[in-house]
């Protein structure tokens, strides 16, 4: 007497090898019998209902185009699941990363222009680093210019003024310290303090 299990098997043989020779309802017998649990297989592997659903199929599709290469007809459950994972992979590689914002990028995204306030307070601000420079003697000025406005480099600078590293570095820092008294300066007599 045969197990129920061999006679599953030699069902399972006897389908696959009618579905090679073309026999689409021994195809349809494979597929309903594998289907259920080539769907279970293929949520475990996307976690996505959707995804499995059209996995599922993919794979099917594959094992219909691919059946004669199957070489032990009894094992087309687990090829059936060969292909699925080999598919998922593929799928998996070929997404796209989904892109995370945290609350403060979206703030800064979501800006799309500064506020008339904003834009008032940057233009009196250049106004007044202007008014500094214009009160600066002539080194100060050349200094801050070349460095801020040409972005220029303390190696650049010290080729264009004829001085050496430590003195430019100096410089910079004097006349930095000098721009923002006289930023200051203007903006409290501006402020009418």
């Amino acid at each position: 007497m045969t197990s129920p299990l061999v006679s599953v098997r030699s069902e399972v043989e006897q389908l696959v090898q009618s579905a090679r020779e073309g026999d689409r309802d021994a195809f349809g017998e494979l597929y309903q019998r594998f289907h259920g649990q080539l769907l279970a297989f293929c949520r475990r592997r996307t976690n996505n209902d959707a995804e499995a659903q059209e996995l599922c199929q993919d794979v099917f599709l594959q094992a219909m185009r691919k059946l004669t290469s199957l070489r032990e007809t009894a094992a087309f459950g687990g090829w059936l699941r060969t292909i699925a994972t080999r598919l998922s992979i593929n799928r998996i590689a070929r997404r796209r990363p989904m892109a995370t914002a945290n609350n403060e990028m979206l703030d800064v995204v979501g800006r799309d222009h500064a506020s008339p306030l904003e834009n008032i307070m940057a233009t009196e601000s250049r106004q007044q680093v202007r008014a500094g420079l214009d009160q600066l003697k002539d080194l100060d000025r050349q200094t801050l210019v070349a460095f801020y406005v040409h972005g220029q480099s303390l190696m650049e600078m010290s080729e264009a003024f004829d001085a050496p590293l430590g003195t430019i570095k100096r410089r910079l820092f004097d006349a930095r310290k000098r721009l923002a008294a006289a930023v200051e300066v203007a903006s409290a007599l501006g402020a009418g303090i």
